[in-house]
């Protein structure tokens, strides 16, 4: 039997099993999370990060905004962590309530966006270099909710500015039930490798729990961060956009010492199923979410860059999961 943490709790609010979805800009909206919710394993979703001046100015016009969408959930999407960026205490506070009164169940705050559009609007990364900023948000937003408070952060700017320990350690002081760490520099974006040593780190300095975050593309890979960092908590984002089953590999991985592998029919059902949840929603983005899909799910799959090719040059959702038909259609074990 491998050792992984069976559950955590952040402030009260259960999360079991002790793995989290990532906050992914273009990736985490409520369909993509009610389907990794319907695959089963994954114990806490998070949506894409939001704008905290975005937020509040969407709640003070009472109008449904782009901003408000990234935070509309589902009630089965439970627990459910909002993420907020930005870089004005008294702003980042009057966000946060906003999400407690939308009833989400944890607030996180995001220091680890390393765009650049995001850094030079003081957001994201870019508060890595203010740590005197970064506790007055997190006093200020601390004081402005019940509900629990996180945050997700990275190592640091850079290679000479680590601020992993200290980050966490204030965040701590703070009152944050929890903090997720990428160990990634900002500089280092997603070049490299994740040293998850820093994770180590921060989780000997404090005593609230700890996530760790940054090259987990396996259940192997999950239970190696766990047994390599004591981290209380795996989160996974990139690689559950191409592997949308990680998250029950994982807990097949613990219960069984093996996981399955999906199949070809495995893939046609998956993208049938989430295809056919954007154009229930209809939003105007489903065109685009159907490709950008495509182009995560497909590498790997036999002949999947001619599907790739195609589903780029279609005009509309129709067509593009009548591609998908035809193609899986053709795979020997579409039938099966």
């Amino acid at each position: 039997m491998q050792r992984f943490p069976a559950s955590i709790s952040i402030g009260g609010v259960a999360i079991s099993p002790a793995t989290v979805l990532a906050p992914m800009a273009g990736v985490t909206d409520t369909v993509f999370r009610r389907f990794i919710r319907d695959q089963g394993g994954c114990g806490l979703l998070m949506t894409e990060f939001a704008s905290s001046h975005g937020v509040k100015a969407a709640r003070a016009a009472r109008k449904p905004t782009r901003t408000l969408r990234y935070l509309a959930f589902e009630p089965r999407e439970h627990p459910i962590s909002a993420q907020l960026f930005g870089s004005d205490p008294a702003v980042m506070a009057d966000a946060a309530r906003v999400c407690q009164d939308l009833g989400f169940d944890i607030v996180d705050l995001n220091f680890g966006c390393p765009v650049n559009k995001v850094v030079k609007c003081n957001g994201g990364s870019s508060l890595l270099r203010n740590l005197p900023l970064v506790e007055r948000l997190l006093r200020e937003v601390r004081k402005a909710i019940a509900i629990p408070l996180t945050m997700k952060y990275r190592a640091g700017w850079n290679e000479r500015e680590l601020v992993a320990v200290e980050m966490a350690r204030i965040a701590e002081d703070c009152g944050l039930q929890a903090v997720a760490l990428h160990p990634r520099t900002r500089e280092q974006g997603y070049s490299g490798k994740a040293d998850w040593t820093r994770i180590a780190e921060v989780r000997a300095a404090v005593k609230i729990p700890v996530i760790g975050n940054g090259d987990v593309t396996t259940p192997e890979d999950a239970v190696r961060m766990v047994a390599e960092t004591n981290c209380d908590a795996v989160m996974i984002g990139r690689a559950a956009s191409a592997n949308p089953w990680i998250f029950r590999q994982i807990r097949q991985y613990l219960e069984t010492g093996r996981y399955d592998q999906p199949t070809e029919r495995d893939r046609y059902l998956t993208m049938r199923g989430y295809y056919a949840m954007l154009m229930e929603r209809g939003e105007r983005d489903t065109v685009g979410k159907m490709k950008q899909f495509a182009t995560c799910f497909t590498h790997g799959v036999r002949n999947g860059a001619e599907l790739r090719a195609r589903v780029h040059r279609a005009q509309d959702a129709p067509a593009i999961q009548s591609l998908v038909d035809a193609f899986f259609g053709k795979q020997p074990e579409a039938d099966s």
